[in-house]
C-alpha cells in the first residue's frame, strides 16, 4: 500500500471530517450491519455486556492481540477506551504483536498505539522480570489477558500468560482472564513434555493437544507451576464463556474466527495444526508461505509414491491429495516442492497428530532424504521436533522403523494421567 504505512491507517479511523456522507452524495447510508447470534459467549463479551464492571476503579494493562474482540468485531482494547469505565495504562503484545502485523518469530516493538495513544509494550520473548518492570513502569493493578489460543502445547500463545501471571504474583498484582473457546475441542491427546527438553514451545508439562481453555490453564498454572517458579497469584479470576462445551468444534460456537497468526487461516489450519506442525521439525515445508499453512506439506524431493501410501492406510477423518507447491517464503521458498495436501473429510473422526506421526513414517520409509532438523543454537538438544514433541522419543522410535501404532501407543499412559490430573482445573463440563 504506497505511501500508507500500519499508523497512518490505525490514526485514520478517527479522521472523521474528511468523510462524505453518503446521504450528500444522493445515496441512501447504509443500515449497521447486525452482530450474529452466536451460541457461545466470550469472556470478553460476558465482560462487556456488564460495562467491565469487573476491572472498574483500577489501572489496567491489557495482554492481548488481533483476537481480542467482541462480537461485534472490535478489539476489547478499543471498546474498553472507548466505553470510558476502563482505566487502560498499557497494552502487552505477544508474538506477532498486539494489532498483528508482525510474522511468526517477530513482534511489534514498543509503540504508541495511534488509534487510543496507549503505550503498547512488546512483551514477546520477555522474561517474568523484564514483564514485572514493564508492570511497574506502566503502573498496571490488574494485568487482563484475553487471546485467542489454538489447543496446542506449542503455540507460544499459552506460555506468554504464563510469564504474564508469574510477573504479576512476583508484583502483587490480579490477573483475570477472559476466557475463549478451545477451538479443537476438549479432549485431551498426544505426548508428554520432559522437563529436558522445556523452551518456549513448552515451558511446562503439559501434553501435545492438552484440550483447555485458556482460563482452565490458568487455574492449572497457578495450582500446579507458577509455586515452583516462586509466585502464585493471589487474585486470579476467569471470566467464564456461556454456552461452551468440551465437544465442540469452533464451528459449534458461532464465533468470528480472527486469525489468531499469519499462518492459522481458519478453524482447519487449527485442526490439522496441532499435528502437522511437527514438520516445522523436518526438512520439510510445512506449507508456510503458501496460502495454505499445515495443510500443504512437502519437499523438493518428494513425489507421487506419498500421497498413494498415505491413501493406503486409510486414515478417518482426512483425505490425502497429491499437491505440488512453490512457497514464497520459509523452508523450500522459490522452488517446487511435491507433497500432498490434508483434507479434511470429518472434522469429528479426526486425530491430526495421529494423522502426522502416520505421515512421518511413511517419509521415512519412501525417502532417504528426509532429515530432522537441526539447530545450531542448540547443541545439547539439536533436534526441534525432540522440543515440539517433549522429548526424543518419537524421533528415536521413527528413525527405528516403528509403525505409527507404535509411536501412539507410547503416549497413553501419559495422555491417561494428564486427563486425570487436570480435572480439578476444568470449568466447562
Amino acid at each position: 500500500m504506497t505511501g500508507l504505512d500500519r499508523r497512518t491507517l490505525l490514526a485514520g479511523a478517527g479522521a472523521a471530517t474528511v468523510a462524505v456522507p453518503l446521504a450528500a452524495m444522493g445515496a441512501a447510508a447504509p443500515a449497521r450491519a447486525e452482530v450474529r447470534e452466536a451460541s457461545v459467549r466470550t469472556g470478553a463479551d460476558v465482560l462487556a455486556a456488564d460495562g467491565w464492571k469487573g476491572l472498574a476503579g483500577r489501572k489496567v494493562g491489557v495482554f492481548t492481540n488481533p483476537t481480542g474482540v467482541l462480537q461485534n468485531g472490535r478489539s476489547i482494547v478499543d471498546e474498553m477506551h472507548d466505553s470510558g469505565n476502563v482505566d487502560v495504562v498499557a497494552v502487552f503484545g505477544p508474538e506477532h504483536g498486539f494489532r498483528g502485523s508482525a510474522q511468526a518469530g517477530e513482534s511489534e516493538g514498543d509503540t504508541e498505539d495511534p488509534r487510543t495513544g496507549i503505550m503498547v509494550y512488546d512483551a514477546y520473548g520477555a522474561t517474568a522480570t523484564s514483564l514485572a518492570a514493564m508492570y511497574r513502569t506502566s503502573g498496571v493493578e490488574v494485568v487482563v489477558f484475553d487471546i485467542q489460543d489454538v489447543g496446542a502445547r506449542f503455540y507460544t500463545y499459552i506460555w506468554s500468560m504464563y510469564t504474564a501471571m508469574l510477573a504479576a504474583a512476583r508484583e502483587g498484582l490480579a490477573f483475570t482472564v477472559l476466557d475463549r473457546p478451545n477451538p479443537i475441542g476438549g479432549t485431551a491427546r498426544g505426548p508428554m513434555m520432559t522437563p529436558e527438553y522445556t523452551s518456549g514451545v513448552g515451558a511446562e508439562e503439559i501434553i501435545q493437544a492438552h484440550g483447555m481453555t485458556v482460563g482452565e490453564l490458568a487455574r492449572l498454572f497457578n495450582a500446579d507451576y507458577l509455586p515452583r517458579d516462586g509466585g502464585t497469584v493471589q487474585d486470579l479470576t476467569v471470566v467464564e464463556m456461556e454456552g461452551w462445551r468440551r465437544d465442540m468444534l469452533w464451528a459449534d460456537t458461532g464465533l468470528l474466527w480472527v486469525m489468531p497468526s499469519p499462518n492459522v487461516p481458519t478453524p482447519d489450519t487449527a485442526l490439522l495444526y496441532i499435528g502437522t506442525c511437527l514438520f516445522e521439525g523436518t526438512n520439510l515445508s510445512e506449507g508456510r508461505g503458501t496460502t495454505r499453512p499445515f495443510e500443504l506439506i512437502g519437499a523438493p524431493y518428494v513425489d507421487y509414491r506419498w500421497a498413494e501410501w498415505l491413501t493406503g492406510r486409510n486414515l478417518p477423518g482426512v483425505l490425502f491429495r497429491e499437491a505440488y507447491f512453490n512457497p514464497l517464503i520459509s523452508k523450500n521458498a522459490g522452488v517446487v516442492n511435491g507433497g500432498v495436501q490434508v483434507h479434511i473429510t470429518d472434522p469429528e473422526a479426526l486425530d491430526a497428530i495421529r494423522v502426522a506421526v502416520e505421515m512421518l513414517v511413511g517419509l521415512k520409509q519412501l525417502y532417504p532424504e528426509f532429515r530432522w532438523r537441526q539447530d545450531s543454537w542448540d547443541t545439547a538438544r539439536p533436534f526441534w521436533i525432540d522440543k515440539l514433541t517433549g522429548s526424543p522419543r518419537l524421533r528415536t522410535q521413527i528413525d527405528a522403523g516403528a509403525s505409527a501404532a507404535t509411536v501412539v501407543a507410547a503416549w497413553r499412559r501419559e495422555t491417561a494421567d494428564f486427563t486425570a490430573r487436570r480435572r480439578r482445573h476444568l470449568i466447562y463440563r
